[in-house]
């Protein structure tokens, strides 16, 4: 460390001293006053660059506007598709720079001179006041008389004293001082290097993304010249059409009209004709008429529905009009109806007169071919419709996130090229990265793999957690387990970002080295993962008492007598009209009848059911398919996160809906499993936080209903609707606050009041109340690390169907 200020020197309290101390002052002042103008200016950096973003995104919304609006031409939709891609993820990148500027500029610097200035300054003021003690007491020492000894010994012991505080103070003043010195070189050159880092970062993710988009560049700037020469050439093509179109006789263009019956687009003739209004006042309006599928019928504009005037014209005479005011007047008359309509001319008028008797004539001929295709339209209109019926954070960051999650086993190393001591993260894909890789993988966007640095980042204990139950070595094995099979070489550290890049797109975006499993073996893994969750549901002490989940539902059928049906295994009962019932059998042989009113009249049942003992043994059914959508929806249950993570890389949707029971999704099914790592899992990759099942219901009424007062925390702190009902207009409050549990019913009334102070404080808010998020960073990590502190009230107990 370099000494500034000598102690020795301090001691004696010399002039050269306080000047030094003097000089030392005012270049901390300056110091401050400098730091406090680079914060500022940060401050407005970022500022600026989120007003730059807001409205480089406008820009990029108009590009991709256009882009949808020129559909017809498929290079200019293409390529200005493409290219708003690029600009997006270039906003990408810029919000990227904003945030580390903001943590290692605004934060870390405002953190300096907050605490170390701030220390400074408190020894200072203790430094002036002794000095002048100090000061007071030589004056005093000097000042007393000879003959006075009780007064010369008071002035001495009173100089003595105050020396000696003197000399401790003025020794911890120039520690400070010295101290300060040297931390502000550490501080601010720290802070400038994360900056610059930042910046080489932002230009290499900017020169690969253009590298890739240049190739397009040069081959529509090759394509431009051709274009333009099309476009001179199209010019002419149309002026001359038009010049030769201008050259024709118009006169005698009544005569094309002609009814046409066997017309590609089934429209046998159309044109403009005036029909009378059948109100009281007779009015007559221009409009589209057509003769189509035997039918008359008109339209005011193209994109309205036909208005039908006549339902068939098999039914219909057609006349001409001469006792009316208006020329060129002819009656389509129906058993029901009649309607005046007026053409342009008297050849327009006979040809649409004619055109209405071969129409009529037409329609008597193909009567029995076209009453077969009006039966075999009904029937399939009729399939259709049935088949349509059916149903402020206190987290880790640092070294402390980067060694626990380096402590998992094949995480000490990058999970995609091998590079060692890796310092960035897949969070929704639970893997460690090096820098390079980290970067190909922020450009495959976030719906794939979202990145955070396990050092510069804060981390939720949630979160934290999550990366902990896979890893690298887990999801290897479900990524890469034909890969070796395939011949295909994995990336070493040092090889060119394009090898890399081609093998990070092809293992987790075409999932090329993924091994699908065959029917069996999926079958195998979802009736293992049903009995697995069994198995936790039975031994889960820690978890408040939960019902066990809905089953998937087997489709019932018949025998060939038309006799009930019924087995053993399944507990499945039909019966010979067609109605059915499910009865799901316990140990303690209660059974609770479910009348499925979807196929048959519903037998008669209580209005509500009370919730099923979490003792009770679950029967699995055999539902209709087994998919990877079924596996994520047991392992979600089964809180088995490779499971989920295999079922993802299978193709399962993440927001899947089991129709066979109660259209519930695998967050819900988190939610029944009672884990809290599982939810946040699904919810890193993109699972609807309100998505409702048959009953109305999302994950915030199953938690609240369940008492998992960490899954209500998370799910609000991501964004969960508390005001939703369920069929029963019963919300996530309405049940917290029936089943007396005041720890949910905190965070709900929380969020709730944090809500209308954000709504009230305006649009650009984004703090809210300290005290909201005071409580939720504790709900967060007891739930985290103490979830047993959270198990003091019983299941909710009121009846619910």
């Amino acid at each position: 460390m370099k000494i500034t200020v000598d102690f020795e020197e301090c001691l004696k309290d010399s002039p050269r001293f306080r000047a030094t101390i003097e000089e030392v002052e005012g270049d901390v002042c300056e110091l401050e006053s400098k730091l406090d103008k680079l914060v500022k200016l940060c401050i407005g950096m970022i500022d600026a660059g989120k007003a730059y973003n807001a409205a480089n995104r406008q820009f990029v919304s108009g590009i991709r506007e256009l882009a949808q609006q020129s559909t017809r031409d498929e290079v200019i939709e293409s390529s200005l598709t493409k290219f708003a891609e690029s600009l997006q993820e270039m906003i990408n990148y810029h919000t990227i720079l904003f945030d580390q500027a903001q943590r290692s500029i605004k934060t870390q610097l405002q953190t300096f001179i907050k605490d170390d200035l701030r220390k400074f300054k408190e020894a200072k003021k203790h430094f002036d006041k002794v000095s002048e003690e100090k000061e007071t007491a030589l004056i005093k020492n000097a000042q007393a008389p000879r003959n006075k000894q009780h007064e010369v010994e008071e002035a001495t012991n009173i100089l003595t004293a105050t020396r000696k505080c003197f000399r401790h103070i003025v020794l911890d003043y120039v520690l400070q001082v010295n101290v300060l010195q040297s931390k502000r070189r550490s501080e601010i050159l720290k802070s400038m290097l994360s900056f610059m880092h930042a910046h080489l970062t932002f230009f290499h993710q900017g020169y690969d993304l253009f590298s890739e988009l240049q190739p397009l560049m040069k081959q529509l700037g090759g394509q431009l010249d051709q274009l333009v020469v099309d476009a001179a050439k199209e010019k002419r093509d149309m002026e001359q059409k038009h010049s030769t179109i201008q050259q024709k006789d118009f006169s005698n263009d009544d005569s094309k009209l002609e009814y046409n019956v066997d017309a590609d687009n089934g429209i046998a003739m159309e044109g403009y004709l005036f029909k009378r209004a059948s109100n009281a006042f007779k009015t007559w309006n221009r409009r589209w008429f057509s003769i189509q599928n035997n039918q008359l019928v008109y339209q005011k504009k193209f994109k309205d529905n036909p208005t039908v005037v006549v339902e068939d014209l098999r039914l219909c005479t057609v006349k001409h009009c001469e006792d009316i005011e208006r020329r060129f007047c002819f009656e389509v008359v129906s058993p029901t109806k009649s309607c005046m309509m007026q053409a342009d001319s008297e050849k327009l008028r006979q040809a649409w007169i004619k055109a209405v008797q071969n129409s009529i004539a037409s329609a008597f001929r193909d009567k029995g071919e076209d009453g077969e295709k009006l039966d075999r339209k009904s029937s399939t209109s009729t399939g259709s419709l049935d088949s349509g019926g059916e149903p402020k954070e206190k987290s880790l960051k640092g070294e402390s996130a980067l060694q626990k999650v380096l402590a998992i086993p094949g995480n000490t190393c990058c999970c995609d090229c091998g590079q060692p001591d890796p310092r960035w993260a897949s969070i929704n894909l639970g893997i460690t990265l090096c820098i390079q890789c980290s970067g190909i993988h922020r450009s495959l966007g976030v719906h794939f793999s979202k990145v955070r640095s396990l050092t510069l980042d804060t981390w939720e204990p949630e979160l934290l957690k999550l990366m902990c139950e896979l890893g690298n070595g887990v999801i290897n094995q479900i990524y890469e387990a034909r890969r070796e099979e395939l011949g295909a070489r994995k990336p070493q550290p040092g090889d060119p970002r394009q090898e890399m890049e081609a093998y990070i797109k092809a293992k987790y975006v075409d999932r090329r080295f993924v091994r699908r499993p065959s029917d069996e073996e999926l079958r195998n893994k979802v009736v293992t993962l049903s009995k697995q969750e069994k198995r936790l549901s039975s031994s889960s002490d820690h978890l408040p008492p939960r019902p066990p989940p809905p089953t998937p539902k087997l489709r019932p059928g018949s025998n060939s007598s038309g006799q009930t049906v019924k087995s053993a295994d399944s507990g499945i009962q039909n019966s010979a009209d067609g109605s059915r019932e499910m009865l799901a059998t316990t140990p303690s042989s209660n059974s609770l009848a479910d009348a499925d009113a979807a196929e048959s009249p519903p037998m008669p049942m209580p209005a509500t059911l009370p919730p099923p003992s979490p003792c009770k043994e679950m029967v699995f059914y055999e539902p209709k398919e087994y998919s990877p959508g079924l596996q994520l929806y047991w392992a979600s249950c089964a809180r088995s996160l490779p499971d989920m993570a295999e079922a993802l890389a299978h193709g399962a949707e993440v927001n899947w809906v089991n129709t066979e029971d109660d259209k519930r999704t695998p967050l819900i099914m988190a939610v029944q499993g009672g884990s809290l790592v599982t939810c946040e899992f699904l919810l890193q990759n993109a699972a609807n936080v309100n998505q409702q099942d048959a009953q109305g219901r999302g994950p915030l009424h199953h938690a609240t209903m369940l008492g998992h007062t960490g899954q209500v925390c998370l799910f609000l702190k991501r964004g969960a609707n508390q005001n939703a009902a369920d069929i029963d207009e019963k919300t996530p409050l309405t049940i917290a606050v029936e089943a007396a549990n005041a720890d949910i019913v905190t965070l709900l009334r929380l969020a709730k009041m944090n809500e209308e102070m954000r709504e009230a404080e305006g649009p650009y808010s984004q703090s809210g109340d300290e005290t909201y998020q005071d409580i939720f960073q504790d709900f967060t990590h007891m739930a985290s690390n103490d979830p047993e502190k959270l198990n003091r009230y019983q299941q909710y107990d009121s009846q619910r169907p």
